[in-house]
């Protein structure tokens, strides 16, 4: 019996031995720390350095505690990635309808050119039609034998004005009708000026352009002898634009005058300018369900040019919501999810939910808050590093 007890005892201290010889002879290993780079996860280092590939500087691979789908960049990562960030804000979002139209001359801003008296075309200064013309430059020059009467005339009074007008309240009314009557048949305050007796009269008048625009018509030829009233030029001031649009009847109750709507010009898809309507047909075309749409956009760079085609989206209802540009929002098939900021240069994913879409943003419903700090431009970027190097994807685990 003694010898089966010390036998026991014997076996419980070699194992306690054994577990101290192993303690002793097998440390914890700590892992050695790798580095790679962001763009090409294929390459993976024992120390810092660059990439051999693009030259980027490495990153250090962490393990362990933290979310195993985090994505940490550099400044250069940053920058080479072109990654850009925005704080979620509440905005308006509402169903939205596309559709087709076409930009066309302002017609309000149309100006016709008339002769101011008979006469005959001594010069023309704008002999092409779409050329830019600016207010205050020549247009014609007229000889007009009425135009040179009316000088002669305000001379006269002026001449009365000059030694009577004191005593004589009379000559200043007359001075000035003479005067008025100048500025009627288009000549300017400073060829008004110019009258002195001591200057021979010119018949040959010349007259300038009224507003700035583009020469979209002439008339008449240098040599021609035209009446009062004879249309000389035709000038467009395409400083603002129409927005002309076909609706129907599901679309023309989507929009009234004076409201605003979104319009992209065929080509400068990613600069869309507000347009405010202007003008609703009250009645559909003949024989057929579409009205007409007309609505104003600037365009005082001259940028855009009459007969481009537009895409007018139309907003009817909006309501406040979190909102956040459509290229934020990553889709696969646990959902969407968006890259937020947990830290400096830090993103990890967040499951959301979406609502209302728009052509160009989305409506977060949950998942979100006003303030969080999300990536708006090369999200799909973060995704893939997430996908490539870890090779899980960053929203395992997530329910919504």
């Amino acid at each position: 019996m003694l010898s089966r007890y010390l036998l026991i005892v014997f076996a419980l201290t070699l194992a306690a031995c054994n577990r101290q010889e192993q303690t002793h002879t097998h440390p914890a290993e700590h892992p050695a720390e790798k580095y790679t780079c962001s763009m090409h996860p294929q390459v993976i280092q024992d120390k810092p350095g660059t990439c051999p590939i693009c030259g980027m500087t490495l990153v250090k691979i962490t393990s362990g505690g933290g979310s195993g789908n985090r994505v940490m960049l550099n400044e250069d990562q940053m920058k080479l990635a072109n990654i850009r960030t925005a704080v979620a804000r509440r905005g308006s979002v509402g169903e939205t309808v596309i559709v087709n139209g076409t930009l066309m001359r302002d017609e309000e801003k149309s100006e016709v050119i008339g002769s101011r008296a008979e006469g005959r075309i001594e010069r023309l200064y704008m002999k092409e039609t779409g050329r830019p013309v600016r207010k205050g430059q020549p247009l014609y020059t007229l000889y007009s034998e009425t135009l040179l009467t009316l000088q002669q005339e305000y001379l006269l009074a002026r001449e009365q004005y000059d030694a009577l007008g004191d005593t004589e309240k009379r000559y200043s009314s007359f001075m000035q009708a003479a005067e008025k009557k100048l500025l009627l048949y288009g000549l300017t305050r400073k060829q008004i000026e110019a009258l002195t007796p001591e200057k021979a009269l010119e018949p040959r008048i010349t007259f300038v352009s009224p507003t700035s625009g583009i020469v979209t018509e002439i008339g008449v030829s240098e040599g021609a002898y035209v009446a009062e009233g004879t249309t000389l030029y035709r000038i467009e001031n395409i400083d603002s634009l129409w927005v002309a649009a076909e609706l129907y009847p599901g679309e023309s109750a989507l929009v009234k005058t004076g409201d605003y709507v979104t319009v992209r010009v065929n080509g400068f898809e990613s600069s869309p300018v507000k347009a405010r309507v202007r003008f609703l047909s009250p009645e559909y075309r003949d024989n057929s369900q579409v009205m007409t749409m007309r609505a104003t956009i600037g365009n005082r760079d001259h940028r855009f040019a009459p007969g481009q085609q537009a895409q007018v989206s139309l907003t009817p209802s909006s309501r406040p919501a979190i909102t956040l540009p459509a290229d934020a929002v990553i889709r696969d098939g646990k959902g969407a999810h968006v890259y937020v900021m947990s830290g400096r240069n830090v993103f990890e994913p967040r499951m959301i939910k979406t609502g209302v879409e728009t052509s160009d943003s989305v409506e977060i419903t949950e998942g979100l808050l006003e303030g969080d700090t999300v990536a708006v431009r090369g999200a799909y970027l973060l995704y893939s590093e997430i996908i490539l190097k870890k090779n899980s994807n960053p929203m395992a685990g997530h329910v919504h």
